[in-house]
């Protein structure tokens, strides 16, 4: 996993992702970010790949980025084109992708639980969660 931070756009596989949203007709692009969220959600207790967790998080700091207290996407991994308004239909998407990337079986909750820096990448999680969904 080509991965300099614990950032949603800090790996090769998010860059890879911006590239794709970016060579979408932009009227599409919302349905990409929904498939994307949807190809984790549907995974269900079978085992997460790493490379499709990677892309949902992505997909889902995007929407976070278009809700209230939500962080911008500034980064040079991140799309260059920018994104249509977002349906709010994808924010309880985005967050029930979030949960299951957080759940066993992830290869990538493994990834970063091998690492020293597991709960700050946790908590950036956490906190798109918080943006989707407040409470």
């Amino acid at each position: 996993m080509g991965t300099w931070d614990i950032g949603p756009f800090d790996n090769d596989t998010a860059a890879d992702f911006s590239g794709d949203l970016d060579d979408t007709p932009p009227a599409e692009r919302a349905a990409l970010i929904r498939a994307t969220l949807g190809e984790v959600i549907e995974t269900g207790t079978d085992y997460l790949d790493s490379d499709v967790a990677v892309q949902a998080v992505a997909a889902a700091a995007l929407v976070a980025s278009q809700c209230p207290g939500g962080d911008p996407v500034h980064t040079a991994y991140g799309p260059d084109e920018a994104l249509p308004e977002l349906p709010v239909k994808l924010r309880p998407l985005a967050v029930e992708a979030l949960d299951r990337v957080l759940t066993e079986p992830s290869e990538l909750l493994e990834l970063w639980g091998e690492t020293n820096e597991a709960e700050p990448w946790k908590a950036t999680l956490v906190r798109l969660r918080e943006v989707l969904a407040p409470r």
